[in-house]
């Protein structure tokens, strides 16, 4: 048996340290968190894609009583963009999230299921696609999804 060890590369900064593009995805998943409807968690989360011509279209997350019948924000984002924008790559997706305290303090990672929409959208487009984790203390920004999932499964993996 050999045991190894699993390292990922991102950067930690505040949001004043974020490109004016990274700056303004990030304001657009803050104010889609106004969209969410959380009736349940009370956990509010916005994300906001931007696409290859710049443009952001946003999602939310939706509770329902049946929980299995919710949906993520990112997903909500990533779904909204591609079937209105197929055409066109997603450059970045920025997170962020609030309860009843407001905004959170420390960031928020997407879940197994968004990771791997994720993954798969880098693999349509054959590019990676920066991941923005928004705290009021900190932001983390990722190259890619690949170091928020490592071992990750692909098409590749089916052949």
């Amino acid at each position: 048996m050999e045991n190894k060890k699993l390292e990922i590369n991102y950067q930690e900064m505040n949001f004043d340290e974020l490109s004016v593009d990274d700056q303004r995805l990030v304001e657009a998943a803050i104010k889609a968190t106004d969209n969410s409807y959380a009736d349940y968690s009370h956990f509010h989360v916005g994300a906001a894609v931007r696409l290859s011509d710049s443009s952001i279209i946003i999602g939310a997350n939706q509770e329902n009583a049946a929980f299995p019948s919710g949906l993520c924000a990112e997903r909500t984002a990533i779904f909204a963009a591609q079937a209105q924008h197929p055409e066109l790559s997603i450059e970045a997706l920025a997170i962020a999230a609030k309860n009843s305290n407001g905004l959170m303090p420390e960031p928020v990672t997407p879940c197994g299921s968004c990771r791997q929409v994720v993954l798969q959208i880098e693999e349509r487009y054959h590019k990676p696609l920066a991941i923005l984790l928004y705290g009021t203390k900190r932001v983390f920004r990722f190259h890619s999804i690949r170091d928020l999932l490592p071992f990750c499964f692909i098409d590749e993996c089916m052949k």
